[in-house]
């Protein structure tokens, strides 16, 4: 019986209701936010909720308004059947901005907060993907799809109709990348358009970047410049070496149009997010040092604007920074970085580089600051998101939101703990354990052991729901998670670690790991365990396959690397492998034979259970086929299960449905007692 119904019963009834474990049913059907955004004078907090139909049926997504000094008063302002997204406020305070598809294609939608309608205000021939109205309102910024070497929005048209009109199915590439995650690639490419704001519709727009052949990094990497007259945006400069190169920049460029100006030429590594203080003093930006690395060190780069300084915010601070927003004083800056298992929130003293922990306790994001307040979103392993108000000084967060109060009310979450043991190299290494729900004293439990991909990952204290250590303890399951030697919010070094060493280190703490805290939580049965993982988590069952064949009862390979060589010529970000591995395929000295599972089947023989997404083109599919072929053929038991419509990820809620039935049906089978 389906969890909501049990419960929509007992209700009725008017009995006790008992606790509840959580299903993926029930998972699938709470409510998450979105779009959180804070209004420029502090008064109102606007946020997006997809509804996910537990009662009453709803399944809309639409915007909701706290009124910040109304005792946090929450109104609903949308309830149109079609989502609402993206959302921005005026300078001013007075109106929203959001794209939606209510007139038949994406387009840009101005609502009063006062009252009153939503009013469409872009009306173009192609689809608007993200927009930036500037602080005056005279001009917008429009990200959308442009066939590089058109200079009109009519000409980019015209050659959209000509790719619909074609006859054949034919797709010619004269470069890399040919695809990405899980679409192939065309000509048209994100651009920046511009467009003078008069109150009457938009119905005409000016690429800014015509002639490149490249994507910007997206419309939240773009902002005004203070007086208006340029623009600064996140992207790669042209060329055909995309795909094997992490060089975003930061450039300048005039709203006019003309010369594109690289603001960060000097650094061959990733630049990203640039915005302003309010008083136009500094320019802001994360900036990595090292070249053809996507998990080196996010830093904090300060440019004055007035002098011409650049200098890095705390560079001694061995954290990564996600995200960050000017304070009221334009010499504070908030920041969230990951931080031993945890995502918090931090702030930074422009002068002089100190470093506050403002709050860290599971997952924060959607960062806002107003005055001395912020706002952001929190969840972590036993509690889904929902917004928060803090005050800066004090570090006590106030819940704004209860999005699925009524929901979990009845639910069983599990008791759940942080741990660390000497792993690889005698290395401090952290992991968590999660008891099952209705743990009983003196009894042992089946392991489940999942392994998180990436590797440069973690799966920290955070409510998932693709990977839910929730819905394992609601099945009987003691769960265990290592965040081993590659693992994000430990330090950089932890972090750059596993690069050339991808079966190394992170295999020794895993064993250690289980070895250290079975040891230690003796109701967790090291003997009857199953270990699971996707990407990188994937790989390492095989590698297990290969180097621990008799560790666990059974294996779960969502995703997973299987052969090296082959991977390297079918991934699409080459910059990837090209780092961990050592450079490309062919160079002598790299590491695709040295940790290549399919070069050790010679030992497999624990059961597997191999699932794969068609679509997924960052470790194709053939992956997992050759994986269940080798399996197969050996006369190892095994079980393949195929999405033809998902791709890295599973994110249909039906098909996530039957991905975690098939996991629990394949661990049950082999953890029984």
């Amino acid at each position: 019986m389906k969890a909501w119904i049990f419960l929509t019963a007992a209700l009725l009834s008017g009995a006790a209701v008992a606790k509840t474990p959580l299903t993926i049913e029930y998972l699938n059907k709470l409510n998450k936010v979105y779009d959180v955004v804070v209004s420029p004078d502090g008064r109102y907090l606007v946020y997006g909720q997809k509804n996910g139909g537990l009662a009453p049926a709803d399944t809309s997504a639409d915007l909701y308004l706290i009124d910040l000094q109304q005792n946090n008063k929450v109104s609903r302002l949308t309830f149109n059947d079609d989502r609402e997204h993206s959302v921005a406020w005026s300078k001013d305070s007075s109106a929203l901005y959001f794209i939606a598809g209510r007139s038949g294609s994406s387009q840009v939608w101005r609502l009063p907060v006062a009252g009153g309608e939503a009013q469409q205000i872009t009306d173009l021939p192609l689809d608007v993907d993200g927009f930036l109205v500037s602080d005056d309102n005279t001009r917008i910024v429009l990200q959308m799809a442009a066939k590089p070497g058109c200079e009109t929005l009519s000409c980019t048209v015209e050659a959209k109709q000509v790719k619909a009109g074609q006859q054949d199915s034919a797709m010619v590439y004269d470069q890399l990348m040919v695809r990405h995650w899980d679409s192939w690639a065309d000509e048209f490419r994100s651009h920046l358009y511009i467009a003078d704001y008069t109150g009457k519709k938009v119905t005409d727009a000016k690429d800014l970047l015509p002639e490149w052949n490249t994507d910007i990094a997206g419309i939240k990497e773009v902002s005004f410049t203070p007086d208006g007259k340029n623009l600064v945006f996140s992207a790669k400069i042209p060329g055909v070496d995309q795909a094997w190169h992490t060089n975003f920049d930061i450039f300048q460029v005039s709203v006019k149009g003309g010369e594109k100006i690289n603001l960060t030429r000097d650094n061959a590594a990733w630049d990203a997010k640039p915005s302003f203080s309010s008083d136009g003093r500094f320019m802001a930006y994360l900036a990595m040092k090292k070249p053809v690395y996507e998990a080196d060190r996010f830093g904090l780069i300060l440019l004055d604007m007035v002098t011409g300084q650049r200098k890095e915010l705390a560079p001694e601070w061995d954290r990564s920074i996600s995200d960050y927003k000017f304070g009221a004083d334009n010499r504070t800056i908030y920041v969230t970085a990951q931080d031993t298992g945890q995502h918090g929130i931090f702030s930074i003293n422009t002068s002089f580089g100190d470093i506050s922990k403002v709050y860290a306790d599971g997952t924060a994001g959607d960062l806002n600051v107003a005055g001395n307040k912020l706002f952001f979103t929190n969840h972590s392993l036993d509690k889904p998101s929902d917004i928060y108000q803090i005050t800066a000084e004090t570090g006590a967060p106030t819940a704004l939101t209860q999005i699925n109060k009524e929901a979990l009310a009845d639910i069983q979450f599990a008791e759940f703990a942080q741990f660390n043991f000497p792993g690889a190299n005698d290395e401090t290494v952290h992991g968590y354990w999660m008891k099952p729900v209705n743990f009983k004293e003196g009894q042992k439990y089946p392991i489940a052991f999942i392994v998180h991909g990436g590797p440069q990952s973690s799966f920290g204290n955070m409510f998932n729901y693709r990977w839910n250590a929730q819905l394992w303890a609601a099945q009987g399951y003691g769960v265990v998670m290592i965040d081993f030697h590659g693992s994000t919010g430990y330090g950089q070094a932890f972090t750059d670690s596993i690069a050339r060493d991808w079966g190394g280190k992170p295999l020794v703490d895993l064993q250690k790991g289980l070895a250290f805290i079975t040891e230690k939580e003796k109701w967790l049965d090291s003997k009857n365990a199953c270990a699971l993982g996707a990407s990188y988590g994937g790989y390492m069952m095989n590698w297990i396959a290969g180097n621990w064949p008799e560790g666990f009862k059974c294996l779960v390979n969502h995703a997973g690397l299987f052969d090296m060589p082959s991977f390297y010529g079918s991934t699409e970000e080459l910059w990837f492998p090209e780092h961990d591995m050592g450079g490309p395929v062919w160079a002598k000295e790299s590491d695709y034979q040295k940790f290549n599972p399919s070069a050790l089947v010679d030992n497999w023989k624990t059961p597997m259970l191999v699932i794969h997404g068609l679509k997924d083109y960052r470790v194709p599919y053939a992956q997992g086929l050759a994986a269940f072929t080798t399996l197969q053929r050996k006369g190892i038991e095994s079980r393949l299960v195929i999405f033809p419509d998902e791709n890295h990820w599973i994110l249909k809620p039906r098909n996530a449905e039957r991905w975690y039935n098939e996991v629990f049906d394949w661990m049950k089978l082999h953890t029984r007692n």
